[in-house]
């Protein structure tokens, strides 16, 4: 049997920390050693999170300054905090985990890794980085997507990034089998791509804002940063460097009146001799060995991934135009699941692990 691995998780008090402390409750290998938390210093952590009474019952946020002395060989280091500050964060517990001879897999649920260098980064979210020289040590992308060469560490894609790289890889990197006669490398889409998704408002985070004020989210929609919200360079950018092609990604959010998941479609235009059924060949083949991602023949619906990290992916075509709906849980999937799931691959570890209880369907 795999031997224990300590996870250390820095920004461990919002929903995402949550979440993830969560899902590793039911890891057979991995356990917290140390929940970071600046605001949250020192107070139980099921003071915080109710749900994870009786879990750890000794378990407090700490300080970055006060990991264990000792963590074994290998550990993993999640980082749920917020962008602009998850860089320093990881910076020093790497450089803790060095002082004690120990090696690090991290995935970062941030953006601050998801960039490989630092101007790109900030022309996006307009700060300086906080670790400049690390950022060439992490890759941003899907395990789903992932080559046989795995990553030393990971810049989680994020929650609208995962539902948007699901539905975009095939089409722009599609397998052979969904490929039309004569068209060996290319894609089978036309570049520009048109996605809108509706997201709960855990997506925020935990901090109130007047856009999740109970009163102004319930029985509510509204679209908000269209065409203009910095997810869509992110996924442009992985979608480069994973395929060496250029897209044009227009990209329209909205605010639905739920608490968690993302509901989302793309829409494409077909090459010519592209068809329906190179476009289902291109999915299949691409997911056949996906244990998280699931082809459904209707429009998914959002009950049925909530609480689990499976997304569930349907596709139409009339009149050479693609529509493809993802369902997805923007907590799981999109977030601490899909980290898990990285670091499951990052140790060796078979990436279901830990991480197979189904969607709870009647939320």
């Amino acid at each position: 049997m795999p031997e224990s691995i300590p996870a250390i998780v820095l920004g461990g008090s919002g929903y995402v920390g949550g979440e993830l402390l969560r899902l590793l409750a039911s890891h057979p290998y991995m356990q917290p050693a140390a929940v970071v938390s600046r605001s949250r210093r020192h107070e139980a952590v099921d003071a915080v999170f109710p749900n994870l009474h009786g879990v750890w019952p000794d378990l407090r946020f700490t300080a970055i300054d006060d990991l264990p002395d000792t963590l074994g060989d290998r550990c993993a280091i999640f980082s749920t905090a917020a962008h602009g500050a998850s860089a320093q964060l990881v910076d020093r517990a790497l450089g803790a985990c060095a002082e004690r001879q120990c090696v690090p897999s991290v995935v970062d649920v941030s953006a601050d890794f998801r960039f490989r260098d630092p101007e790109a980064y900030e022309a996006v979210y307009g700060v300086e980085h906080g670790a400049p020289d690390r950022m060439p040590m992490f890759r941003s992308l899907l395990p789903e997507h992932a080559t046989i060469r795995k990553p030393r560490h990971v810049g989680h894609p994020g929650c609208f990034a995962t539902g948007m790289l699901l539905a975009a890889m095939p089409l722009i990197r599609p397998q052979a089998r969904g490929r039309p006669a004569g068209r060996s490398r290319s894609a089978l889409v036309d570049p520009r791509l048109m996605v809108s998704a509706v997201t709960g408002s855990t997506g925020a985070g935990r901090a109130p804002r007047p856009t999740t004020h109970h009163p102004t989210r319930h029985a509510n929609m509204f679209a908000y940063k269209p065409l203009a919200h910095r997810h869509a360079p992110e996924v442009e950018g992985i979608l480069r460097a994973s395929t060496g092609r250029g897209v044009q990604l227009h990209f329209v959010p909205t605010s639905g009146p739920f608490a968690r998941g993302i509901y989302m479609v793309l829409h494409a235009r077909l090459l010519d001799g592209v068809d329906a059924s190179h476009v289902r060949d291109a999915y299949a083949d691409h997911y056949a060995k996906a244990a998280f991602v699931h082809l459904v023949d209707a429009p998914p619906r959002l009950k049925d991934v909530v609480g689990s990290n499976h997304a569930h992916l349907a596709m139409a075509v009339n009149r050479g135009t693609l529509a493809v709906t993802v369902a997805l849980d923007n907590l799981v999937k999109g977030a601490a699941g899909g980290a898990i799931q990285w670091m499951n691959v990052l140790h060796g570890l078979p990436e279901t692990t830990g991480l197979t209880t189904p969607a709870a369907a009647w939320l």
